[in-house]
Protein backbone atom coordinates (compact mmCIF):
# COMPACT_ATOMS: atom_id res chain seq x y z
CA UNK A 1 0.00 0.00 0.00
CA UNK A 2 2.25 2.59 1.42
CA UNK A 3 1.88 6.31 1.90
CA UNK A 4 0.45 9.15 -0.04
CA UNK A 5 3.21 12.06 -0.97
CA UNK A 6 4.00 14.09 2.26
CA UNK A 7 2.21 11.85 4.29
CA UNK A 8 3.26 10.62 7.29
CA UNK A 9 4.42 7.16 8.61
CA UNK A 10 1.63 4.67 10.20
CA UNK A 11 2.38 3.78 13.60
CA UNK A 12 0.58 0.76 15.57
CA UNK A 13 0.44 -0.06 18.93
CA UNK A 14 1.71 -3.22 20.50
CA UNK A 15 -2.35 -4.00 21.04
CA UNK A 16 -3.06 -3.83 17.14
CA UNK A 17 -0.28 -5.87 16.40
CA UNK A 18 -1.02 -8.36 18.43
CA UNK A 19 -4.85 -8.41 17.43
CA UNK A 20 -3.78 -8.77 13.32
CA UNK A 21 -1.07 -11.28 14.31
CA UNK A 22 -3.81 -13.58 16.33
CA UNK A 23 -5.94 -12.83 13.72
CA UNK A 24 -3.26 -14.79 11.40
CA UNK A 25 -2.44 -17.73 13.86
CA UNK A 26 -6.17 -18.30 15.25
CA UNK A 27 -8.96 -17.07 12.74
CA UNK A 28 -6.67 -18.52 9.87
CA UNK A 29 -6.49 -15.23 8.06
CA UNK A 30 -4.01 -14.40 5.31
CA UNK A 31 -1.17 -11.52 5.02
CA UNK A 32 -2.50 -10.78 1.75
CA UNK A 33 -6.09 -10.79 3.01
CA UNK A 34 -5.22 -8.55 5.98
CA UNK A 35 -3.66 -6.04 3.64
CA UNK A 36 -7.04 -5.70 1.22
CA UNK A 37 -9.34 -5.42 4.19
CA UNK A 38 -6.87 -3.08 6.65
CA UNK A 39 -4.24 -1.72 4.12
CA UNK A 40 -1.56 -3.07 5.94
CA UNK A 41 0.79 -4.18 4.10
CA UNK A 42 1.76 -7.93 4.11
CA UNK A 43 5.18 -7.85 4.40
CA UNK A 44 4.80 -5.92 7.90
CA UNK A 45 2.27 -8.11 9.38
CA UNK A 46 4.44 -11.35 8.17
CA UNK A 47 7.38 -9.45 10.00
CA UNK A 48 5.00 -9.27 13.03
CA UNK A 49 4.01 -12.65 12.90
CA UNK A 50 7.22 -14.18 12.80
CA UNK A 51 8.44 -12.10 15.35
CA UNK A 52 5.29 -12.75 17.38
CA UNK A 53 6.15 -16.61 17.05
CA UNK A 54 10.06 -16.11 18.11
CA UNK A 55 10.40 -13.76 20.52
CA UNK A 56 6.78 -13.67 22.49
CA UNK A 57 4.31 -10.44 22.38
CA UNK A 58 7.42 -8.33 24.13
CA UNK A 59 8.84 -7.82 20.79
CA UNK A 60 6.19 -6.06 19.06
CA UNK A 61 6.71 -3.37 21.60
CA UNK A 62 7.83 0.04 19.46
CA UNK A 63 11.32 0.43 19.97
CA UNK A 64 12.64 4.41 20.52
CA UNK A 65 14.52 5.52 17.31
CA UNK A 66 17.86 7.12 18.40
CA UNK A 67 18.24 10.46 17.51
CA UNK A 68 20.88 12.85 17.85
CA UNK A 69 23.03 13.68 20.76
CA UNK A 70 24.10 17.01 19.74
CA UNK A 71 20.66 18.41 19.21
CA UNK A 72 19.76 18.84 22.54
CA UNK A 73 22.98 20.97 23.41
CA UNK A 74 23.40 22.78 20.05
CA UNK A 75 19.39 24.30 20.34
CA UNK A 76 19.65 25.79 23.56
CA UNK A 77 21.12 29.32 23.84
CA UNK A 78 22.56 29.16 27.73
CA UNK A 79 24.23 26.14 28.40
CA UNK A 80 24.84 25.27 32.25
CA UNK A 81 28.88 24.78 32.79
CA UNK A 82 27.81 20.98 33.25
CA UNK A 83 26.10 20.86 29.99
CA UNK A 84 29.05 22.87 27.96
CA UNK A 85 31.48 20.33 28.86
CA UNK A 86 29.14 17.51 27.95
CA UNK A 87 28.68 19.24 24.86
CA UNK A 88 32.33 19.66 24.05
CA UNK A 89 32.93 15.96 24.87
CA UNK A 90 30.95 14.60 22.62
CA UNK A 91 32.00 16.46 20.07
CA UNK A 92 35.52 15.26 20.72
CA UNK A 93 34.24 11.84 20.43
CA UNK A 94 32.54 12.02 17.61
CA UNK A 95 36.12 13.68 16.38
CA UNK A 96 37.76 11.11 17.38
CA UNK A 97 35.80 8.72 15.76
CA UNK A 98 36.10 10.02 12.70
CA UNK A 99 39.45 10.44 12.47
CA UNK A 100 39.99 6.50 13.58
CA UNK A 101 37.65 6.18 10.02
CA UNK A 102 39.84 8.38 7.90
CA UNK A 103 38.61 11.80 7.59
CA UNK A 104 40.59 14.57 8.21
CA UNK A 105 39.66 17.53 9.94
CA UNK A 106 40.20 21.36 8.89
CA UNK A 107 40.95 23.94 11.37
CA UNK A 108 37.36 25.26 10.86
CA UNK A 109 35.83 21.78 11.68
CA UNK A 110 35.13 20.83 8.17
CA UNK A 111 35.62 17.29 7.19
CA UNK A 112 37.78 16.09 4.36
CA UNK A 113 37.60 12.08 3.46
CA UNK A 114 41.03 10.96 2.64
CA UNK A 115 42.14 7.26 1.02
CA UNK A 116 45.01 5.44 2.53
Amino acid sequence: MGRHKGGKNQSHTKEEKIKYVKMMLEEGYSAKKLEKEYGISHSLTDKWRRKYLEFGADSLENQKKPGNPLCKYSNKKNLSKEEQLEYENMKLRIENELLKKGYLMKGDGTIVKFTK
